[in-house]
């Protein structure tokens, strides 16, 4: 039972740095539109192309990806995903060399293979590192640290990409032309992440990971027939495309004067990292109340360190502003509160951050200033539990030979990052950027109903009468 549980560690440890590793990339592209527009000098609907060509991946190799993990098993197929992942990196250094934009999205795209393949063998992996229970507290944890990474990522944009500033003055004095980003630019990172993730590659294919079998006759053909599993992937469709759309819009949103307050560029895109930093924040208090820790001292001492952390990562970003700062920690310690209203379950958490995301996105479109920034922002700390939560209750009650070809099908759905962001544009030029909310409201509406009602467990077309049934 000892080495067991060390085994079930050692795999945690590897599986969270793998959380950390695609978090780190998915955000790093998502980010990446703007310098690549100025690069290869493209418009706006070219430049993004980037997030579409990341994104489609999904819809195109989830499934075909959850038949290589049933037939290769885990461990094999995380080495491959990282394999893709690192070629793809070093694929980037010809397609800048040759400045062609259509080689650089075929890049992306091999890239965002390699994550497809990650998340279809990681996510299962850590459901069955331990008691069925608390599989939505690890969930947690790992996405904690990818959390982490989507923080870090738009700093290496700005460190490694992005030209160094020249003050207004200076340059107007000196007769200097600021220089803008040329497609050189582009290559350090992606060739960093490249011997990075070979390394890890390696590592992990050398490491004695757990082996999990993956027993039982499911196929495609019975994994379809779980009610839970079908409206959990469309759950997944709403809340990446919620929280992709919300992050999208924050820094158009938040510099509109009569708006989100008329902050500065620089700041509003500032409060985007903290959006994304809320979602950490939420993680790791989720990864604590959904966890199997006992002593109630020890999860309040946990808290508390959150707490402290939420502190320190809003100070650091938002321009350690003291009063900010403070602002976002009460909002930081009012989500560890009404995660306790869940009481450790899965399906209750996500029915009340659900409720709160809706109240929040509602506020931000009935008010202006900073109650609509603050409202709109905050959104980041109660979107954090739900991709573990939803995904823990959709592959709830399959045997180890499903599970992986569940996570195939909830894992297309994240092409949801693609669409709802392009539904929210259609809105705000319709009417306007502040409207634009109305659709991840209505996306997290649906999560809501899946919470309460379609996580539970029944075969496809039966109806409530049918007999009884289990929730989370």
């Amino acid at each position: 039972m000892s080495n067991q549980n060390s085994s079930f560690r050692l795999g945690m440890i590897i599986i969270s740095m793998i959380y950390f590793i695609f978090g780190f990339v998915t955000t790093f592209i998502i980010t990446l539109s703007d310098p690549v527009m100025e690069a290869f000098d493209l418009t706006y609907t070219q430049g993004f192309l980037v997030n579409s060509a990341f994104f489609i991946s999904y819809a195109l190799f989830s499934i075909p990806s959850g038949s290589v993990v049933k037939k290769i098993g885990y461990k094999s197929s995380i080495v491959l995903g990282l394999l893709l992942m690192a070629f793809a990196g070093f694929l980037f250094f010809p397609a800048i060399r040759t400045e062609s934009y259509p080689f650089f999205l075929g890049a992306i795209l091999l890239l965002s293979l390699g994550v497809v393949i990650l998340q279809t063998s990681c996510n299962p992996f850590v459901t069955k590192l331990g008691p069925p229970e608390t599989a939505s507290g690890r969930l947690n944890l790992t996405m904690a640290l990818n959390s982490i990474a989507t923080w870090l990522a738009p700093l290496m944009i700005v460190a490694l990409i992005l030209p160094a500033a020249v003050p207004e003055v200076a340059a107007v004095a000196a007769d200097v032309i600021p220089e803008g980003i040329r497609p050189a630019d582009l290559l350090p990172p992606f060739i960093i992440i490249g011997f990075v993730i070979l390394l890890v590659a390696i590592g992990v294919r050398f490491t004695n990971l757990p082996v999990l079998s993956q027993e039982g006759v499911g196929n495609y053909k019975t994994v379809f027939k779980y009610r839970h599993v079908l409206l959990g992937a469309l759950g997944i469709f709403c809340y990446v495309g919620a929280e992709v759309g919300i992050g999208t819009a924050i820094s158009s949103y938040v510099v509109q004067p009569g708006l989100g307050g008329g902050v500065s560029r620089e700041l509003a895109m500032k409060f985007v990292g903290l959006y994304w930093a809320g979602a950490m924040i939420g993680r790791l208090f989720g990864a604590i109340a959904l966890s199997d820790i006992k002593k109630k001292q020890l999860k309040v001492i946990f808290a508390l360190l959150v707490i402290v952390w939420a502190f320190v990562v809003s100070f650091i970003t938002l321009e350690y502003s003291i009063a900010m700062s403070i602002t976002f920690l009460g909002f930081a310690i009012v989500n560890y509160f009404l995660m306790q209203l869940g009481k450790g379950k899965a399906n209750l958490v996500l029915s009340v951050f659900a409720i709160i995301a809706v109240i929040m996105a509602t506020t931000s479109m009935l008010s202006t200033g900073r109650v609509a920034l603050w409202s709109i922002v905050s959104i980041g700390l109660f979107n954090s539990v739900m991709f573990p939560n939803i995904y823990a209750l959709a592959v709830k009650g399959l045997d180890r030979s499903e599970v992986s070809l569940a996570t195939g099908i909830i894992n297309t759905l994240i092409v949801g990052g693609a669409v709802i962001p392009v539904l929210m544009g259609i809105v705000a030029d319709a009417l306007n950027i502040q409207y634009s909310f109305i659709v991840p409201v209505i996306c997290y509406l649906y999560i809501l109903f899946y919470a309460l009602i379609g996580s539970k467990l029944k075969p496809v077309g039966e109806t409530a009468a049918a007999g009884p049934t289990q929730s989370e």
